[in-house]
């Protein structure tokens, strides 16, 4: 399901039954809205979430563009590649910021959507389950990328290692979750924490965005000078010349993501 209120690009898992696990249809789509959300103005902030008591078991992977054929060398790196990194990828690529509003249980390729995402809020009742150890199977979906840089190596491996289920409050003590919250307020907090965003100088939190993530993988030197760059290309826009205006004037600012 989708739907844009107030600046805000809602998506929401519905395939409750199966816990919303992901079909490779439903990845597209989820990759797309992801797309349009970047493209689009009048979007300036994304809210993934899901129905049910799961947020997202992981991938479902029946139905894929190969289903029927023989496999042959290289099938299962390609599959891989294209459906679930693309999908992290898309996440962390979006030039909005993203917030997950995890409603339950989510395992596997869930689990790697909702760290892949800027801000987690989590039900009390959810989980987070590497849960490819229990299957025989090395993580994809970027989670040895994206666990050891949220929480360190040790940590990481624990996880992955024994695929146990971590609920909501030990991953905020670690620091996978910004905020465990009541089920009943988690749309509420997120609505609230989105808005706000979407008030926010849309831009400027893109860029931000950016040099965040990128400076995880380079050193120092880049790091500033992607700094720099994105300081030049921030104040070139609306809501730059806004926001300084209003601190000229002893205002507050109004932006429009411009």
């Amino acid at each position: 399901m989708h739907r844009v209120e107030n600046g805000v690009s809602w998506i929401t898992l519905n395939r409750p039954a199966a816990m919303n696990a992901l079909t490779w249809d439903q990845r597209e789509r989820v990759i797309g809205l992801l797309a349009d959300a970047s493209a689009d103005p009048d979007v300036r902030a994304v809210v993934v979430t899901a129905t049910g008591r799961g947020f997202c078991a992981g991938a479902d992977l029946r139905g894929g563009p190969d289903t029927g054929r023989e496999r042959v060398a290289g099938d299962v790196a390609r599959t891989i590649r294209r459906g679930a990194q693309r999908f992290v990828a898309a996440v962390m690529d979006c030039e909005k910021p993203v917030i997950a509003a995890v409603n339950g249980t989510a395992a596997g390729l869930g689990a790697h959507l909702a760290f892949a995402c800027d801000l987690v809020i989590a039900a009390e009742g959810a989980r987070f389950i590497e849960v490819f150890v229990r299957r025989g199977l090395v993580p994809d979906g970027g989670g040895a990328y994206l666990l050891p840089r949220l929480i360190g190596p040790q940590r990481a491996k624990e996880l992955m290692f024994f695929g146990d289920a971590l609920p909501a409050a030990d991953a905020e003590r670690l620091g996978l979750v910004n905020r465990v919250v009541a089920a009943e307020e988690l749309e509420k907090t997120a609505r609230e924490w989105a808005e706000r965003l979407a008030r926010g100088p849309t831009r400027a939190l893109a860029l931000t965005k950016h040099l965040v993530n990128s400076s995880l993988d380079g050193d120092r030197s880049a790091a500033f000078a992607a700094e720099a760059a994105a300081q030049e290309v921030n104040m070139t826009t609306a809501d730059a010349r806004e926001g300084v205006a209003g601190f000229v004037e002893r205002r507050t600012p109004t932006y429009r993501g411009r």
